[in-house]
């Protein structure tokens, strides 16, 4: 087997030198040309998004959880359009190990079209898909182009892709290595064959993605080639390569203007697919020395016989979801950004598992090196001239990702997630304004949520509620963005089959900053035999679809049950009701510090409750609730000022009263050596 070793993946991460050749071309490139290039790539993969978009079916796809890319002939990242970026930087491993160990055998020709989805040789996890394909001109290799999305079938032994009871990889479906599926420009019977029958549950849903990503990216490859007829094959080559060197260069500056010094952050996992079990899923050390950063995961929680492990290149793809949104969000989306950056993965943690561990849920324990990474680099760039003002806390990480599977009200085999409760998550508060509402998916900035009528009229549904969750964003200065949630009634099928992934119902995963206040955690619940289909059927005018009143005065009737947010398979009945949550954002700075005049702008929108604005916020309303009673306010708010001194403790004396404390040890089965996080011995793996 070839399967990448962590040095050659970290080493095919950093961009290849510049050849002479590359180098004349650059030479060669005229002023403003490089400009109007730069744009050209942008045009050409802005296109080929939506044409993404129109022809994906997964849900997914339609929501536009997908990254198209331009690599070059070496096979390093010079631009993509990313609903997420967390396929883009890590698939240069990919290609590389195509032009390593396939080009005499298999061979790369024109025409041909590549295909993978398995972790081990650089993918995420095994829904995460990708179709590569090389841009030949007159039989010279000039260019890569990929589209990667997240389809949710995979024959895994469960439905939807990311089975959570799966132990080893060998649980998780087809985990598929580089391989040619097509060629001179069709795809490979054989291989269609092969898939349909391999014992998906969706066949046609597959299907239809794969074709999908083969079309966008050849629509990228017709594209590259038309410039190149217009404007050589040199300008190409040295475009690219300038785009290589600008970014790299920008990358090194920036990096050079932080402070240096060690910058640590923590985040804990407050479960292990469906077991309550605390982990310390990501223990950072970053530490900046001049123009370079490492980022140390020593002191991870060790790995785990779940499917909730993470390899090495996927920690890096989550980390790049924050570095291009947030610190180079004025760079490309580039290979080279990465130059001045190194990583340290102590093997048998929970973020470099053994080459037989199950990672298809993956991104619950990936997404908090995003947040830690929040964290480390807010407290770097809050002390220079112009970082400050892009500080952010983390999104809402938390969330349910429900699996709807079984066959629609049109007979047709189904299996997807329903994307509405990812892609609505709260952006953290900033340092100049409020996290936005719904702002998006943690993993993916620019996804959207799908349109309510649309999934209706292609799954067993009703959404009788879309609404902002009232009070799950975490209170602050600048508040976290509100999470959103929705009510799914099971309709037009006598039963489907349902369970949900996720994590955050215990512990918030998003950290605060500056004296804000964390998000709320997200709970479980479903309603069996639900009274609300046959009410809204009789048209009784008393029903009440605010989620609040359904939550707290328990209007509507059934079997309420409340449990975490990941839950196991189970088959539910028509008229039986799901609800799916989004995280709302953490919050920035102190809630004492917020003006009362947003507080009522935020109770005129539902983000928040009376109670939150007079028990965090400590607002105080005239005896009719309207007008801010601002002398009453400032009496709260100097009162509980001083009640925050008095429950102060001096550090040592905590510190001595906290190192006695430990969690029960039936939820430190996964955590390792406690308090430090040390591997206790081998994971065995059935």
């Amino acid at each position: 087997m070839a399967i990448p070793t962590l040095a050659e993946k970290l080493a095919w991460l950093k961009p290849a030198p510049a050849t002479a050749f590359e180098q004349e071309c650059v030479e060669k490139i005229r002023p403003g040309d490089y400009e109007i290039g730069v744009q050209i790539t942008n045009d050409i993969l802005d296109e080929a998004m939506e044409i993404f978009v129109r022809s994906s079916r997964s849900y997914f796809g339609v929501s536009g959880d997908s990254m198209v890319a331009i690599f070059t002939a070496g096979g390093d990242l010079i631009n993509g359009a990313c609903g997420t970026y967390l396929h883009a930087i890590i698939q240069p491993i990919i290609i590389k190990f195509i032009l390593k160990y396939y080009s005499k055998n298999p061979g790369i020709r024109d025409g041909d079209i590549f295909y993978t989805n398995d972790a081990l040789y650089g993918g995420i996890h095994n829904p995460d898909q990708v179709a590569i394909m090389p841009v030949f001109h007159k039989g010279k290799l000039l260019a890569w182009a990929t589209a990667a999305l997240h389809t949710t079938e995979t024959g895994a032994i469960e439905p939807g892709g990311m089975p959570v009871s799966a132990k080893s990889r060998f649980e998780e479906g087809l985990n598929l290595p580089p391989i040619k599926i097509g060629e001179n420009f069709e795809l490979r019977n054989d291989f269609l064959e092969f898939y349909s029958v391999y014992g998906l549950r969706a066949p046609a849903m597959f299907i239809s993605d794969l074709r999908a990503r083969c079309t966008t990216a050849d629509r990228v490859r017709v594209r590259l080639l038309e410039q190149v007829e217009k404007r050589g094959e040199e300008f190409l080559i040295g475009l690219m390569r300038k785009m290589l060197d600008v970014a790299e260069a920008g990358a090194y500056q920036k990096i050079k203007a932080l402070p240096d010094g060690k910058f640590r952050a923590v985040v804990f996992n407050d479960a292990i697919g469906w077991t309550p079990a605390l982990v310390r899923s990501c223990f950072l050390t970053l530490i900046k020395k001049g123009d370079r950063i490492t980022f140390d995961f020593s002191g991870t929680s060790p790995e785990n016989p779940s499917s909730y492990n993470v390899h090495t290149q996927a920690v890096v793809g989550h980390l790049a979801n924050f570095m291009y949104e947030y610190f180079f969000h004025d760079l490309p989306v580039c290979s080279s950004t990465f130059a001045p950056i190194d990583f340290v993965f102590p093997e048998g943690i929970i973020l470099n598992p053994d080459k037989m561990a199950a990672t298809s849920c993956c991104v619950y324990i990936g997404m908090q090196t995003r947040c830690a990474t929040h964290n480390c680099f807010a407290k770097m760039m809050f002390s220079t001239k112009t970082g400050w003002s892009q500080v952010a806390s983390t999104p809402g990480s938390q969330h349910c990702a429900q699996i709807c599977s079984g066959h629609s009200q049109w007979k047709l085999a189904v299996s997807d997630v329903l994307s509405f409760s990812l892609n609505t998550q709260g952006q953290g508060g900033r340092s100049t304004a409020d996290g936005i509402d719904a702002y998006g998916f943690a993993w993916c900035a620019f996804g959207r949520a799908p349109d309510c009528e649309q999934i209706e009229g292609e799954l067993p549904l009703t959404i009788t509620l879309s609404q902002h969750w009232r009070d799950s964003s975490g209170p602050g200065l600048n508040r976290g963005g509100s999470g959103a949630v929705q009510q799914w009634m099971i309709h037009k099928v006598p039963e489907m089959l349902g369970l949900c992934m996720g994590n955050g119902s215990k512990v918030p995963l998003g950290q605060p900053l500056f004296g804000g206040y964390a998000s709320a955690p997200i709970p479980g619940i479903s309603v069996r035999k639900a009274d609300l289909m046959k009410r809204m059927q009789d048209g009784d005018p008393s029903v009440n679809l605010d989620h609040r009143a359904i939550f707290e005065d328990k209007d509507i009737q059934g079997d309420w049950k409340f449990e975490l947010v990941a839950r196991t398979p189970k088959v539910y009945q028509e008229g039986d009701l799901l609800f799916g949550f989004s995280g709302g954002g953490p919050g920035y700075g102190d809630p004492l510090e917020r003006q009362p005049e947003m507080i009522v702008e935020d109770l005129k929108k539902k983000i928040i409750s009376n109670w939150t604005a007079a028990n965090i916020y400590k607002v105080a309303f005239d005896s009719e609730g309207r007008k801010v009673d601002q002398a009453r306010t400032a009496e709260l708010r100097v009162a509980e000022r001083k009640a925050r001194i008095a429950r102060g403790k001096l550090y040592g004396e905590f510190l001595a009263e906290w190192e006695k404390k430990s969690p029960p040890s039936e939820i430190l089965q996964y955590y390792g050596t406690w308090p430090d996080a040390k591997s206790t011995g081998p994971v065995f793996r059935p």
